[in-house]
């Protein structure tokens, strides 16, 4: 299952080359099932792999000019607060076991796993759907400055919690709310995701041990698979993909949340 791990580590890059994102949403369920890493810890390796990935992915869309830095200020700096904070405080806070129902226990890995899973059927719903925002419109630039902020904030406690990019729940906004166009907000979208997840990593509590060796590998197959995918973008239509990988993310999540609620 080793090898199975890491040849899903360069997926999760070829996806961020090939589609923009989503890849980062594969790095948890990687981690935890195919090397068996506890959640927690899980979630703190996915930020520092997503963040370094998304950052070698990033630098691309700097060359073509592709990133709107402003953009990415305004909203990144709520949202590198609320994952460190969420890193730093929430998560060592939440107990062991979190509540019971009926003999039914909530543990900290279910609340987790289970929060991811739902993360990742949302995310499938915007990959499947037709995205009418795709277009390269070009309107006037604007900022909803309280709406940006909030959505960074909810995004950072997320990214926090997870460990997931978020790149699903970014880019949406970002062509939404400030009227970047679709290469413009994924370029964007990869810089903050960047920030807030290597920044949220470092705020991660002392309890959590870190294998560098191991970390250092797996980062190196998703980069590795992040100049694959953008190779084979040249040649492929990443708009046409999403729609694929948005099922597989489906059935991704559906499994994931059966088997941590049967405890399989």
């Amino acid at each position: 299952m080793e090898y199975v791990g890491y040849f899903a580590s360069i997926l999760i890059g070829v996806s961020l080359g090939l589609i923009g994102g989503g890849g980062s949403i594969l790095t948890v369920p990687v981690l935890v099932y195919l090397f068996n890493i506890e959640p927690v810890t899980a979630t703190a390796y996915s930020l520092f792999i997503v963040g370094l990935t998304s950052g070698v992915g990033s630098v691309n869309y700097f060359l073509k000019q592709l990133v709107d830095v402003k953009t990415a200020i305004i909203f990144g700096i709520p949202s590198i607060i609320a994952v460190f904070m969420t890193r730093a405080l929430i998560v060592p806070a939440i107990p062991a076991e979190v509540f019971e129902v009926g003999g039914f226990v909530v543990s900290k890995r279910l609340l987790l796993m289970g929060l991811f899973a739902v993360l990742m059927i949302a995310a499938s719903y915007s990959m499947i759907k037709k995205s009418v925002e795709s277009t390269e419109t070009a309107g006037p630039r604007t900022y909803n400055y309280p709406v940006i902020l909030l959505e960074g904030a909810i995004v950072g406690i997320l990214t926090g919690l997870v460990g997931a990019g978020g790149g699903f729940l970014i880019i949406p906004a970002l062509v939404v709310l400030s009227k970047l166009p679709m290469k413009m907000a994924v370029g964007t979208s990869l810089v903050i995701i960047a920030a807030k997840s290597l920044i949220g990593f470092f705020g991660e509590g002392g309890d959590t041990m870190i294998d560098w060796t191991f970390l250092a590998i797996v980062s190196a197959f998703a980069i590795a698979g992040i100049f694959i995918g953008s190779a084979l973008a040249k040649n492929i239509d990443g708009n046409k993909l999403k729609p694929a990988f948005g099922w597989f993310v489906l059935i991704m999540g559906i499994y994931i949340l059966a088997k941590e609620l049967l405890g399989a």
